[in-house]
C-alpha cells in the first residue's frame, strides 16, 4: 500500500541495519547455529522503517526465548527506491548475490507482482505483509505468502452494511492505480449481492490536485446518489476528506463508508482530517487488545526513533517472522546452495534456484500460532481472515459500532451467541449508535433529488375503455395528464422507496394520439430499451416475462366469463318440492309414519275409530298422521299419551309447514335471475361469438382455447360491451376480473361473472430484465396493498363493485336442509320411543300373568298380539251412561255408538228429557227396533 514517505538519512537506514543483527541473540555467533540469509526489500521511510523495526524486534523476541533452535535468521535490507524498477533490482541483487533463502517485503502490491514473478523461478518464497491487492494470488503462484489481508476480505462487510440500511445505489470512490482498481470487482459483486447498484465511478489519480478533487466532488453533488464508498490510502483520502467536508458533501443525506486502506492508518491522519470525517463509517480487522499487544507497543514505543507510529502492518510484520523462524527450523536448513541454471545466462536469468525453498515454503504453509495481530494460520498461502471491526468517527477519533464475521455477518458482540443473534430484527439494529455526517443520529437516505439526472421514461398505454384503471389526455399546451387507479399505484409505490426516483409519463402513442399497438408491444418497449418502467393495467403473462421482469401483482387474478343474466320463468312442475332438501324430505316423511303408527298403538285398544279390517287400520295410520299436517282429522283420540305425543308433534308440523310455505313463497315470487351460459364448452360446440378487449392478451388465450377465429369479437369499452352482449351479437366476453368488477359496478342487473376459469397473476410493474428495482418495487407494492392507501384508491376508481356483486349473491332463495330442524325431530323421536316404551311395558305386566305357563315364548308372544288386538273392556270409553260395557245384550253396536254421545261434540242441553243429543239419533233407533219386531 501507498505510504506517507519519510527522508530519512541514510546513515540511520545503516544504523538499524546494524540494530537488526545486533539484536539477535549472541548465538548466531556460535558455530553451532546455521545461518539462515533472508531478504527485506522495503523504503525506509515512516512505514518502512516502522516494519523494520517490528521484524527486528520480532526476531530478537523469538531467539530469546527459542535459545535451542538451530538455525538463525539474518536480515539482509535492499531499499527499493518506492517503484517496481527499483524493488524488481532489489530482488535481483538479493537472489544472485546474497542468495537469500526467502523475501520479507516489498511494501507496495506493484512492487510484489514482479518480485513474486522471480520468486518462483528461484524457489525463494516472497513474504509480503502489506501487499494487499487481491490480484496477487497464492493459487497462480506457490511461493508467494501473503502474510497480510487481501482488501477483498472487507468487501462483504460494506455490502452487508449497505443492505442493512436499505440503500439500493453506492458510487465507489478509489485510487487510480493498482491498489484502487483492484478491490473494484470484488466490491461490485459484494453490492449485487445486497441489491445495490453502482450508477457511476469516481477516479481520482494518486497525485491530483486540490481543484480535480474538488471538480470530482461538485459532479457527485449533481447526482442523486449519496452513499459513497472510499477506498484509497491516507494521504489522498485526507484531502478528499477535507475537501468534501468544506463543498458540503457532509451533510445528513449523505453516507461515507470507508475501507481499510485509511482505518488502518488512523495514526497517521491529523486531527484536522478526523474533524472532517465526522459520521463517517469505516470496516479494518479487528486485533484483540491482549496484553501481548499493549507490552509490544509499549516496548515500541521506548525503542523506536520519535515520530514513528505503530500500525496493524507492523503487527503483520512481527508475525510474519516469527512465522519464518519457526518454519526456518521445521525445514531444517542445512548448508542450502543455489543450483545455477545455465553459465551464459543474463541478469534476468543469472541467478539460479533455492535447493531449500521447497521445503521453506511447505513448512511455512503448515505454520500455526497466535501472534500479536491473532491467529496466524495460512490457508492457500493466504492468512485467513479475522473478524472486521465497524468503526464510527467521532470528531477526534473513532469508537467500535459492533463487528462482522464471515459466518454470523453483522454482530455486536463476537462472543455472542446464535440465538442472540436471531432474536435482533435485522443487522441495523446490531449495530451500535451512529453518529452520522451532519452530526445526527437519523441514518441518511442516500439519496437526493439530482440536479442533472436523467428522469426515468415510463411508459403508460393509451385506450378508450376503462379508463378507471388509466387514462391519458392531452391538455391544451400539449401536456400530458395521466391518471387511474393504476397510476395512483404506481405513484404510491414509488413514494414508498427508501430512495427519490425522478420519472415521466410516455403515452405510448402515435402523434395523432392513438394507441400505438396493444400490451405486447407496449412491454417489448422496454426490452428495446425505449422505456424505463412501463405503468398501467399490464398483465403478467409468462410469454412477456421472457424478455422483462415484473414486480409482483397488486391486483386480483384471473381470467372469468361476463354472461347476460335473465329470470327463470319456466314453469317448474316440482318446484314445490324444492323448499326442503331430499334430507328432510324423507326425514318427515319417516316421522309422519311414526307417529301414526304410534298413535294406533296406543288408541286400537280403546278407541272404535283406530279399529276395523286390516287394510282399513293401515289406511287410518295414514290417513291420520297426515291429517295432522292441516289439523283435518276427524278421529278422536282418548288415551292421554297419544294427547301428549300429539301436543309435542302438532309444534313440530306447524313450524315445519310455515318454513315451507314462507319457502316456497319467496321461490315463486322473488325474481330469480339465472346466467345464460356457465360452460366454456358449450360455446365452443354450439360456435357462439364470443368478445375480448381490444389489445389484451385474451386474444390469444381465446385461440388456444380453440375458438374459431370468426366468432371472436373485439370491444374496447365498457359501454361497447354491454351493447354486443344486449343484442346477443355475443353470447358471453372474456375478460380479467378486475374489468369485469369494474363492469359489473355499472351493469349489475344485467350480468353476471362465470369462474375465474383461467389462472393470471394480475396487474404488474415492467422493469427490463435484471434490474434492481425490482426486488424494491415489489417490496413497496406489499407495503402499499397491506395498508389503507389501496382500499382508497379502490373506494375512488372502483367503488360501487362490491355492493353490486352482493346483492346478486343474495337473490336466490336457499333450500331448508335437516341442519335446521334436527332438534324438533329429536324430541318427538325421544317422546315418542318414551311413550312407545312405557305403554308396551304397562301391557305386558297386565296380560302376562293370564298366558298359559306352560307355553313356550313364542306362544306367550302369540297370545299377547291376540289379546292386543282385543277391546279393552275395562277401559273407561266402553262404561258410559247407555252402553254394557262391551256387552250390549244383543244390541247392535250401532245402537250404542249412537246412544253414546261422542266425546268430542257439543254437550247435549240440559233441557232435553232424553238421553239421544238429537231428533236424527232418536229416528235412527226407532227405525232399527221396528226392523227387529
Amino acid at each position: 500500500m501507498e505510504k506517507r514517505r519519510h527522508n530519512i538519512p541514510i546513515l540511520c537506514i545503516f544504523h538499524y541495519f546494524l540494530l537488526s543483527n545486533i539484536n539477535l541473540s549472541p548465538k548466531m555467533a556460535d558455530a553451532q547455529t546455521i545461518p539462515i540469509r533472508v531478504g527485506v526489500i522495503l523504503d525506509m521511510d515512516g512505514y518502512g522503517q516502522m516494519a523494520f523495526n517490528c521484524l527486528s524486534m520480532a526476531l530478537s523476541d523469538f531467539y530469546s526465548t527459542h535459545t535451542h533452535y538451530k538455525t538463525r535468521l539474518r536480515l539482509t535490507t535492499r531499499p527499493p527506491k518506492a517503484d517496481i524498477i527499483g524493488a524488481a533490482a532489489a530482488g535481483l541483487d538479493l537472489l544472485k548475490n546474497v542468495q537469500v533463502q526467502a523475501i520479507l517485503g516489498p511494501t507496495f502490491s506493484t512492487q510484489a507482482s514482479f518480485l513474486i514473478s522471480l520468486g518462483e523461478n528461484s524457489q525463494v518464497p516472497i513474504i509480503s505483509f502489506s501487499a494487499t491487492n487481491p490480484s496477487l494470488s497464492s493459487t497462480r503462484s506457490p511461493y508467494f505468502v501473503r502474510a497480510t489481508l487481501s482488501d477483498a476480505s472487507q468487501v462483504d462487510a460494506i455490502g452487508d452494511i449497505v443492505d442493512a440500511f436499505g440503500w439500493r445505489e453506492v458510487v465507489p470512490i478509489y485510487e487510480e492505480n493498482d491498489f484502487g482498481e483492484g478491490i473494484m470487482p470484488y466490491l461490485s459483486d459484494a453490492l449485487g449481492r445486497a441489491n445495490a447498484q453502482i450508477p457511476y465511478r469516481s477516479v481520482i489519480p494518486p497525485l491530483a490536485t486540490d481543484d480535480q478533487i474538488e471538480a470530482e466532488l461538485y459532479k457527485l453533488m449533481t447526482m442523486q446518489t449519496r452513499v459513497f464508498v472510499v477506498h484509497m490510502m491516507s494521504p489522498l483520502a485526507s484531502r478528499l476528506f477535507l475537501i468534501a467536508h468544506r463543498v458540503g458533501l457532509m451533510t445528513p443525506d449523505c453516507a461515507w463508508i470507508i475501507t481499510n486502506g485509511v482505518t488502518n492508518e488512523l495514526e497517521y491522519l491529523d486531527r484536522s482530517v478526523l474533524e472532517s470525517m465526522l459520521g463517517v463509517v469505516g470496516v479494518r480487522h479487528y486485533v484483540p487488545r491482549s496484553k501481548e499487544v499493549k507490552s509490544f507497543e509499549a516496548r515500541f514505543r521506548k525503542q523506536v526513533v520519535v515520530g514513528d507510529k505503530l500500525s496493524i502492518f507492523g503487527l503483520w510484520a512481527y508475525d510474519a517472522a516469527t512465522a519464518l523462524a519457526i518454519a526456518a527450523e521445521k525445514a531444517e536448513l542445512k548448508d542450502v546452495t543455489y543450483i545455477q541454471k545455465s553459465t551464459n545466462s543474463t541478469d534476468l536469468e543469472g541467478f539460479g534456484v533455492s535447493g531449500g525453498g521447497p521445503s521453506l515454503i511447505k513448512a511455512l504453509s503448515n505454520t500455526t500460532f497466535t501472534g500479536l495481530a491473532g491467529s496466524f494460520r495460512l490457508a492457500d498461502g493466504e492468512l485467513e481472515a479475522p473478524p472486521l471491526e465497524i468503526v464510527n468517527f467521532v470528531g477526534h477519533g473513532v469508537r467500535g459500532i459492533g463487528y462482522w464475521t464471515k459466518e454470523s455477518g453483522i454482530v455486536k458482540e463476537l462472543n455472542a451467541k446464535s440465538a442472540n443473534i436471531v432474536a435482533d430484527s435485522t443487522p441495523k439494529s446490531r449495530l451500535g449508535s451512529i453518529i452520522w455526517p451532519g452530526d445526527t443520529t437519523s441514518w441518511p437516505r442516500g439519496w437526493v433529488i439530482p440536479t442533472n439526472g436523467r428522469k426515468l421514461r415510463v411508459g403508460v398505454p393509451v385506450k378508450a375503455g376503462f379508463t378507471e384503471f388509466v387514462s391519458v389526455t392531452w391538455n391544451a399546451d400539449n401536456s400530458v395528464r395521466v391518471e387511474g387507479y393504476c397510476i395512483d399505484v404506481f405513484e404510491a409505490v414509488m413514494a414508498a422507496l427508501p430512495y427519490g426516483v425522478s420519472y415521466e409519463y410516455i403515452p405510448f402513442a402515435y402523434p395523432n394520439r392513438t394507441t400505438a399497438g396493444d400490451y405486447n408491444s407496449l412491454t417489448y418497449q422496454v426490452f428495446l430499451g425505449n422505456y424505463d418502467i412501463v405503468a398501467g393495467d399490464v398483465t403478467i403473462v409468462a410469454n412477456r416475462s421472457q424478455y422483462v421482469d415484473f414486480t409482483l401483482p397488486y391486483t386480483e387474478s384471473g381470467v372469468a366469463m361476463i354472461v347476460p343474466m335473465r329470470d327463470d320463468k319456466r314453469k317448474n312442475a316440482w318446484i314445490f318440492l324444492k323448499p326442503l332438501t331430499w334430507e328432510l324430505w324423507v326425514t318427515s316423511f319417516c316421522s309422519f309414519v311414526f307417529i301414526g303408527f304410534l298413535i294406533w298403538i296406543l288408541e286400537h285398544r280403546i278407541n272404535e275409530d283406530f279399529r276395523g279390517p286390516f287394510w282399513y287400520q293401515v289406511g287410518m295410520i295414514f290417513w291420520f298422521s297426515f291429517s295432522t299436517m292441516v289439523f283435518a282429522h276427524k278421529e278422536r283420540v282418548v288415551s292421554n299419551l297419544s294427547r301428549m305425543v300429539l301436543v309435542i308433534w302438532f309444534l313440530v308440523v306447524l313450524i315445519l309447514t310455515q318454513s315451507y310455505t314462507a319457502s316456497l313463497a319467496s321461490m315463486l315470487t322473488v325474481q330469480k335471475l339465472q346466467p345464460t351460459v356457465t360452460d366454456v364448452n358449450f360455446l365452443i360446440r354450439n360456435r357462439e361469438n364470443v368478445g375480448y378487449m381490444q389489445g389484451s392478451f385474451v386474444l390469444g388465450f381465446l385461440k388456444k382455447m380453440n375458438f374459431d377465429e370468426s366468432r371472436l369479437v373485439e370491444y374496447d369499452s365498457p359501454e361497447k360491451l354491454d351493447e354486443l352482449l344486449s343484442s346477443s351479437r355475443i353470447a358471453a366476453a372474456f375478460h380479467e376480473v378486475p374489468y369485469i368488477k369494474l363492469f359489473l359496478g355499472k351493469y349489475c342487473s344485467k350480468y353476471t361473472m362465470i369462474g375465474p376459469i383461467n389462472k393470471a397473476n394480475g396487474f404488474g410493474i415492467v422493469f427490463p430484465i435484471g434490474s434492481p428495482m425490482v426486488k424494491d418495487v415489489s417490496r413497496a407494492i406489499l407495503n402499499v396493498t397491506e395498508g389503507r392507501k389501496i382500499a382508497e384508491m379502490e373506494r375512488k376508481w372502483l367503488g360501487a363493485v362490491k355492493n353490486c356483486l352482493d346483492s346478486n349473491e343474495l337473490a336466490s332463495p336457499k333450500n331448508l336442509g335437516l341442519g335446521s330442524f334436527w332438534g324438533l325431530f329429536l324430541i318427538v323421536g325421544v317422546v315418542g320411543m318414551a311413550v312407545l316404551i312405557f305403554y308396551v311395558g304397562e301391557f305386558v305386566r297386565e296380560n302376562l300373568g293370564e298366558c298359559d305357563p306352560n307355553a313356550t315364548m313364542w306362544q306367550r308372544m302369540v297370545e299377547l298380539m291376540d289379546k292386543f288386538d282385543d277391546k279393552d273392556k275395562n277401559s273407561h270409553t266402553f262404561k258410559k251412561d247407555g252402553s254394557c260395557g262391551g256387552d250390549c245384550g244383543g244390541q247392535s253396536p250401532l245402537l250404542v255408538s249412537m246412544a253414546s254421545p261422542r266425546t268430542d261434540g257439543p254437550p247435549t242441553p240440559t233441557g232435553s228429557s232424553s238421553g239421544f243429543s238429537s231428533p236424527v239419533q232418536r229416528q235412527g233407533i226407532e227405525l232399527y227396533l221396528s226392523q227387529r219386531k
